[in-house]
């Protein structure tokens, strides 16, 4: 057996030792409590000498698991931190990971109980790691822990850094699908992160591709519920889910068919296709929470841009009327909603009863309309090189101009 060494001051690690060995022996009295709380400490002794700090770490973390409800959260935060620092000790980074592991798995096992404070140690375990994959697995940890215990007001500042963090932890594709998925969960119960959860989702339906059949299977539940997220939402009236390989598959699925041709209808069709689907599915659409009236409110809106993408340049009132199916008197109304949405730029013109549409946003933004974009943008790019020509010519013939003006002066 290894000596202890005396010294003149006990080392931090054996003094957390005694302190949460004897306050888990308290009850035990001291004849029994006194050898046990020896015996663990000339183990942490012996594991420091022959830098089993993986070992270490597993001995401490067992006491003070079993005082987390007993200590003060002043005793608790200097205990965790000194278990934490045990990362800084070994010079292998698979063990480094093992021990993170270890750590993150263990603070988060009971949620429910003081889970600011379980969070706020792992976030200073995170910040004593170096290598990016153990920050990222400790960070996964901190997500799941503040979604459980319920205190996800503090892990929300983090998410806005998440573009950094991603970029530093350089994952694969496995490790995207689950984060991604974790922030999307979170922010989809916060108040004013409706957005936010749709971007990470859709971010997680992103890693699926056509040659992924084998796992896609496991994203049908996140499909659907992106669908429903923005046909819910009030002022997303654009996305690129029907390129989407993950989305795609619900086609030809026997139970999430529907709510792809959903998607189709507010996508690419109007109101009365809407309408159609709505009377044939109805209960469909009471199950997922989706309201009658606020789907009509915005499919009125889609209509119109549709309208705008399609008719010509002026639209009459009397076709508005007829795909919104409004009364004349709500034609005007519901083109001044569409330019608040930001949806159209365009003119009222009373007196000839048409809307003059200049600008209509896309509501699908595919490779058809990037293929789109760039014929417009080479189009430009050689009008402007034809202005620039014939700036760049018309100024040669000034200056000639004006230097044979200067020779006949002389």
């Amino acid at each position: 057996m290894t000596t202890v060494v005396p010294t003149s001051e006990e080392d931090p690690v054996i003094s957390v030792v005694r302190f949460t060995a004897e306050m888990s022996w308290a009850d035990a009295g001291a004849e029994i409590a006194e050898p046990q709380v020896n015996r663990l400490c000339v183990e942490a002794q012996e594991c420091m000498v022959e830098g089993r700090w993986l070992d270490l770490a597993s001995l401490m973390l067992t006491s003070a698991d079993l005082i987390f409800s007993k200590a003060s959260e002043k005793d608790l935060e200097c205990i965790f931190t000194i278990i934490c620092n045990l990362v800084k000790k070994p010079e292998s980074l698979d063990q480094v990971h093992e021990m993170a592991e270890l750590i993150s798995t263990k603070i988060i096992q009971q949620p429910n109980d003081k889970p600011a404070l379980r969070l706020k140690i792992l976030f200073n375990l995170y910040n004593l790691l170096e290598n990016p994959y153990s920050r990222f697995f400790v960070y996964l940890k901190s997500l799941n822990l503040a979604s459980h215990g319920k205190v996800t007001e503090h892990i929300l500042p983090s998410i806005k850094k998440m573009d950094k963090f991603f970029k530093e932890w350089n994952l694969g594709v496995k490790d995207q699908r689950e984060l991604f998925l974790a922030i999307s969960n979170i922010l989809k119960d916060n108040k004013g992160s409706a957005k936010d959860s749709f971007m990470f989702l859709t971010k997680y339906l992103e890693t699926f591709s056509s040659e992924d059949a084998s796992n896609m299977n496991e994203a049908k539940e996140e499909a659907a519920r992106a669908i429903i997220d923005f046909v819910r939402s009030p002022d997303m009236f654009k996305c690129d889910l029907l390129d989407m390989p993950a989305i795609a598959q619900l086609e030809k699925d026997a139970k999430y068919a529907p709510v792809y041709q959903l998607l189709k209808i507010f996508l690419t069709q109007r109101l009365d296709a809407f309408l159609d689907f709505e009377a044939a599915n109805s209960e469909l659409l009471k199950s997922y929470g989706l309201v009658h009236d606020d789907c009509i409110s915005k499919m009125r809106l889609m209509s119109l841009v549709d309208l705008g993408l399609n008719e010509s340049s002026q639209i009459p009132y009397s076709v508005i009327r007829e795909a919104l199916q409004i009364d004349d008197s709500e034609v005007e109304s519901w083109v001044v909603k569409a330019i608040t949405a930001k949806l159209l730029d365009c003119k009222i013109d009373q007196m000839n009863q048409v809307v003059i549409v200049s600008r209509c946003t896309e509501r699908v933004f595919g490779v058809h309309q990037w293929q789109e974009l760039r014929t417009k943008l080479m189009t430009w790019r050689g009008n402007i090189a034809g202005v620039i020509s014939t700036v760049q010519a018309n100024k040669i013939t000034e200056d000639n101009t004006q230097a044979m003006q200067g020779l006949a002066i002389r």
